[in-house]
């Protein structure tokens, strides 16, 4: 027997299976294990929390976790089953360094549903002897049950609520009841199906599927977890589209060995480093526009939630954190009217037999991350009706707030920023405006993708020989045949400087891009030749200097592209990675006879 291995181990799997139905619990003592794996915040790659999953129960003869706990339930030792994994988790977890800034999720079987209250007092006194908050504890509801379908579900929610823990739906879109669930109780996370994660990279339907889940979860006041995350494509898919925080084996596998828990990815750092290194002009002008609102937390005391709005007269609601400084929603002094206008009002909500806390009183109310565009938090408050304030929150803590005014005022001034940003000469926008569309565009997979960069070739002798006059001329030729060509809505016109352009092109074929701009092309040259003297179009040449001031002769002005392409289904994390690839491209279309050259980015690409 090898080391460390326990005696139960030594006997056939099957025949201890055989004889552990009245002892089921005693022997998973010897042989089961907790494990954690690592959720992390897709934003930073720093740890948010761990699951807690079993490992070892296939020494006792139990293929899987489920088998063991369906053993469990049949015997009538579930109950007493769950008490033991849960208390060593908590045990486990308050060793760990970062216990009292992380979160520890738990499974919570369906059928303990009607033993709840039992399961949640002794984890409770668990909590208060490690000196952990119950905000520190999640737990996962399984839809492998309709879990709103046992009649005391609601009762047991109430009561995880009220005393602090945090809630979360598993697997969600593959099991029983989970919009019920969404709809009718007011959940933390929402843990988003491996299913619907695979390969997402490559599926529009479930791209859209996962936009439209996280919009939906954001509006409520749900983060979003990402299971099963296992390769880098589904990483950057699901933070690009807005998921809060990413579980699987791309992330970290799980382990029962404590000293093997890092807290913080240095290679999901490293793919979010451009993402981080530049602040989009949305969330400047949004976090210029924040409210810190003072704010109460869900164990305060009623006295003083009375105090806060005494000393704010003016202020008709607070966000209100847990313990880990997690928004959990607002406290609205019209909840409170009823209690401060009735004789012996406060008095009742102080008293302990009413068991009113503020916990009572919190409504839930949209939370979005700060990294947010205005466009999409002014979609959420346009679809949370009667909200008063959306709550922003950094790194999944607390911010402050801002108003539906408030983002009337970021829109605004992102339109002025925007007209700013456009070039004098074209009014075409410039590299700012440039920028957000390729980084929009990179985000999203779901079509062809065509990113033109436009330059000028042998301009400097024309302009130096021709004047800046008949150069600026050129650049608005060039700029009006962009517009010809380039009207849909989407396509995007932009103007580096000088004689630089970019065109944005979504949806089209390579043959159709092709086509047009070989016209462009071919339309400028003809155009600017009626700019030259009738002498240098004979002779096709100009003498100029070049860079190093050398004279030389110079072939008459035309126009080069070199094209990127990002395929349908390729998600481009950080849109700095294309710079390598613009020079070499715009140089292979400088040197090419017909002046445009493609080039393809692969999915494969380190992208």
């Amino acid at each position: 027997m090898k080391t460390g291995t326990s005696a139960a181990a030594a006997v056939e799997p099957g025949v201890l299976r055989r004889y552990a139905s009245d002892q089921i619990v005693t022997l998973a003592k010897l042989v089961v294990e907790n494990a954690f794996q690592p959720i992390v915040e897709a934003g930073t790659g720093t740890v948010f929390g761990y699951e807690s999953l079993m490992r070892g129960q296939e020494r006792i003869g139990y293929d899987t976790p489920l088998d063991i706990l369906d053993e469990a339930h049949q015997a009538g030792q579930l109950l007493q089953f769950e008490q033991m994994l849960a208390s060593r988790a908590l045990a486990k977890f308050a060793t760990l360094s970062n216990f009292s800034t992380a979160t520890l999720f738990l499974n919570l079987d369906v059928r303990l549903i009607p033993h709840g209250e039992r399961l949640v007092e002794n984890l409770l006194q668990d909590l208060r002897k490690a000196n952990i908050p119950p905000s520190s504890v999640c737990f996962e509801f399984s839809e492998r049950f309709d879990n709103t379908s046992v009649p005391e579900f609601a009762g047991l929610v109430s009561k995880l609520r009220k005393a602090g823990f945090k809630l979360a739906i598993d697997d969600f879109g593959v099991g029983h009841g989970e919009m019920k669930l969404l709809c009718d109780y007011a959940v933390d996370y929402l843990k988003i199906d491996r299913h619907f994660v695979a390969e997402i990279d490559r599926s529009p339907r479930k791209r859209h599927l996962l936009k439209s889940i996280v919009n939906i979860a954001h509006v409520l006041g749900t983060r979003v977890i990402a299971e099963g995350i296992e390769t880098e494509a589904e990483f950057i898919a699901c933070r690009e589209y807005g998921v809060d925080l990413v579980q699987g084996w791309f992330v970290s596998r799980p382990t029962t060995h404590l000293s093997e828990l890092a807290s913080s990815f240095p290679h999901l750092q490293e793919l979010g480093k451009g993402k981080r290194g530049s602040q989009s002009l949305d969330e400047i002008l949004i976090r210029k526009q924040i409210e810190l609102l003072p704010t109460v937390y869900e164990n305060d005391s009623i006295d003083s939630v009375f105090e806060l709005f005494r000393r704010n007269p003016r202020q008709a609601f607070f966000p209100v954190l847990n313990a880990n400084d997690e928004p959990r929603g607002i406290i609205h002094e019209h909840h409170l009217k009823e209690y401060i206008y009735q004789p012996f009002g406060r008095d009742l909500l102080k008293n302990k037999m009413y068991e009113r806390s503020i916990s009572h009183f919190v409504e839930m109310a949209p939370i979005v991350g700060l990294d947010s565009d205005a466009e999409q938090l002014m979609a959420i408050f346009a679809n949370m009706e009667g909200s008063n304030c959306l709550i922003l929150t950094d790194n999944m803590r607390y911010a402050g707030v801002v108003s539906a005014a408030s983002l009337i005022k970021v829109i605004n001034e992102k339109q002025l920023k925007t007209a700013q940003d456009q070039n004098p000469l074209t009014g075409l926008p410039g590299n700012r405006a440039i920028r957000d569309f390729m980084r929009q565009s990179g985000r999203d997979g779901d079509e062809v993708r065509h990113f033109c960069y436009c330059d000028f070739d042998n301009f400097k002798p024309f302009n130096d020989a021709y004047g800046f006059h008949l150069g600026d001329h050129a650049i608005s030729l060039f700029a009006a045949l962009m517009r010809r060509y380039f009207f849909a809505e989407r396509h995007f016109l932009g103007h580096v400087g000088g004689d630089d352009f970019f065109i944005g092109v979504v949806g089209w074929t390579q043959e159709e891009l092709t086509e047009i701009l070989d016209r462009l092309i071919g339309d400028f040259h003809d155009d600017v030749l009626d700019l030259y003297s009738e002498e240098h179009r004979a002779a096709g040449r100009i003498l100029g200097h070049d860079r190093t001031g050398a004279e030389a002769l110079f072939p008459l002005m035309r126009c080069s592209i070199g094209v990127i392409e990002l395929p349908e289904g390729l998600v481009i994390d950080d849109i700095n990675r294309v710079s390598a690839e613009i020079a070499v491209i715009k140089s292979a279309a400088k040197d090419s006879d017909e002046g445009l050259v493609f080039h393809l980015l692969q999915p494969s690409a380190s992208f």
